[in-house]
């Protein structure tokens, strides 16, 4: 019989779908063909069945992208701590619109408003105060023209419920066109609404930080991982609820993190190459508060340094034996 040669990588069969080689998900809806939200029941659920809004996808897939040779263990984690702020870029710039001379003129609270966010590090670091005015104030100008909309359509709703993620398409349609007939009559002009809600943030913000310079995001943006117990057994939460940290990162952006959620897990691992991989968890192996290993692993977690992904030496061994 002739010599029948190895195979090599080259010639293993294989399909790529897509042609990029490349997928990202970040709880963003991955179909737009109908057929194909009828099978995944995507047709029938209110509100985009609460999916995420694309930025965060964009920014892991453009993170992705850029990568000029194969992705390796270190690439996964700089992508996942990414906390560049490209989603809220736009309305930074909106804001230095809106904030133009005339609306400052006899307003020294908005002329300040504007020289903390003009120069801001477009990044949602701790340190960062224009990125807590910048978010601050897309959250206010949203929640108002979802408001006024509902109103305007006699639909009752609570005051405290928030607009869908997928609302941010037609707001800031509704920002950057300004249709009059869509404006409640309170308002001259797009113009006064959104100067109006510099105002409403600023107000806000001065409840919990007077001091607008000393607004970080860092302070709004605070993990706090406690157990079931601690709210019922408030003596024991230094004990049994984890470090109270502030935190870099926010929703729509890749180090998904803010003061009720963010990422329970972050880990990266090839076959045969299980020796480079990190994982990363909020807390240890063990229940109990008193093991070492209660905590082991939150300030990594929290500091985004990585953790082997294999396990270490046995420490400890537990052995049972029937009697």
């Amino acid at each position: 019989m002739p010599a029948v040669a190895w195979t090599t990588a080259a010639d293993h069969p294989r399909i790529v779908d897509p042609a990029l080689g490349l997928l990202w998900t970040a709880n963003a809806r991955v179909a737009s063909d109908p057929r194909q939200l009828q099978l995944i029941g995507g047709n029938l659920a209110s509100l985009g069945a609460e999916y995420n809004l694309g930025a965060r996808a964009g920014q892991i897939r453009d993170d992705l992208m850029a990568l000029t040779r194969p992705a390796t263990h270190a690439d996964m984690l700089r992508i996942q701590l990414d906390d560049r702020a490209l989603f809220l870029g736009r309305w930074q710039t909106l804001l230095l619109t809106v904030l133009d001379a005339q609306a400052l003129a006899g307003h020294p609270q908005r002329a300040e408003f504007r020289g903390l966010i003009e120069h801001w590090n477009a990044q949602a670091s701790v340190d960062s105060v224009g990125y807590r005015l910048v978010r601050a104030y897309h959250d206010r100008a949203q929640q108002a023209a979802w408001d006024m909309l509902l109103a305007a359509l006699r639909v009752r709703h609570d005051a405290a419920d928030w607009p869908p993620e997928q609302f941010e398409g037609p707001l800031w349609q509704l920002v950057t066109t300004q249709p009059l007939h869509l404006l409640a009559k309170e308002y001259a002009d797009w113009p006064e609404f959104l100067r109006a809600q510099v105002d409403a943030t600023i107000a806000e913000l001065a409840v919990r930080c007077p001091q607008l310079a000393h607004c970080t995001w860092g302070a709004r943006n605070t993990v706090r991982i406690r157990h079931p117990l601690s709210r019922a057994l408030p003596r024991l939460s230094r004990l049994i609820d984890m470090p109270t940290l502030e935190l870099p990162g926010d929703r729509n952006m890749p180090r998904v993190q803010d003061d009720i959620q963010g990422a329970s897990e972050r880990f990266a691992v090839s076959p045969g190459r299980e020796s480079e991989g990190y994982l990363h968890l909020p807390g240890g192996q063990s229940g109990h508060p008193l093991s070492p290993f209660y905590r082991a692993g939150f300030m990594a977690w929290a500091r985004g340094e990585p953790l082997p992904f294999l396990p270490g030496p046995a420490e400890h061994t537990l052995t049972m034996t029937p009697d």
